[in-house]
């Protein structure tokens, strides 16, 4: 009864996986400087110059506000869409794959 249940569960998820595979839309090429918005470059530069700025002389207060800005250029960054993104398919596979290795 085991493998009639295990195998059924394994046919079933092989059957979620091909699906997704065959839909798969080409990669886009690798981003260039050139494909980056104005804006998103404007707010790495900005990261950029907080980073190497002489920190050890400014107020607790200029800290603060320093981290803050931080903060909301990261969070904006996120949200523009540059992530990584597991497809369906690639989920069910990891899962897979730790189920067998554990």
């Amino acid at each position: 009864m085991k493998k009639l249940s295990f195998y059924l569960m394994v046919m079933i998820l092989s059957l979620g996986v091909l699906p997704t595979s065959t839909y798969a839309a080409e990669k886009p090429k690798a981003e260039t400087p050139k494909e980056i918005p104005a804006e998103v470059q404007t707010m790495l530069n900005r990261l950029n110059e907080i980073k190497e700025m002489d920190k050890s002389n400014l107020s607790s207060s200029e800290k603060k506000e320093l981290r803050t800005e931080v903060k909301t250029i990261k969070k904006t960054l996120k949200s523009s869409g540059h992530g990584i993104y597991l497809s369906v398919g690639a989920i069910i596979i990891i899962i897979l794959l730790l189920i067998l290795l554990i």
